[in-house]
């Protein structure tokens, strides 16, 4: 079973919404992957996502609202397939924090969607706007690395 873990700052918006929509396109598609999302800061760690992630989330079919955070663990590194961070900076947080023996493979999670857009931007400071935007953005990385893990399986 391939292990995922979806990688932002506070794990409130961006990877808990990662977390939800590519638990719901995998089980749609009937694929067995163990999916999580952790932050590389421990501001928020046991909180629920952002109140305005759920609500976007929500009416596009995702539930994340049971999700709670936690910041990323040295054992991370060697429990799960692919840790995809959601930007640059988590990107070269989570190569720094990694131990030189991992068993991970880590990218940028957009890097698996059809778009230029190799960053997922942070909503947390914007208005509402901004996480229907980032939803969408998701869910194109969602279908690529879905594809991708398709690819892997066979």
């Amino acid at each position: 079973m391939k292990r995922i873990l979806f990688v932002c700052l506070g794990n409130i918006c961006r990877s808990p919404a990662a977390e939800g929509v590519l638990r719901t396109k995998a089980r749609d598609r009937g694929l067995d992957i163990f999916i999580d999302s952790a932050g590389t800061g421990a501001w928020h760690v046991g909180d629920p996502p952002d109140g305005r992630m759920i609500k976007a989330a929500a009416k596009r079919g995702y539930d994340i609202s049971h999700q709670r955070a936690r910041k990323v663990d040295l054992s991370d590194y060697y429990e799960f397939n692919y840790l995809l961070a959601m930007d640059l900076s988590n990107h070269t947080d989570l190569l720094n924090m990694a131990p030189p023996n991992r068993e991970c493979d880590i990218r940028l999670f957009l890097d698996f969607a059809d778009g230029e857009t190799r960053e997922t931007p942070d909503p947390y400071y914007g208005g509402d706007d901004g996480f229907g935007k980032v939803l969408d953005l998701i869910e194109a990385g969602a279908e690529g690395l879905l594809d991708h893990l398709e690819d892997e399986i066979e």
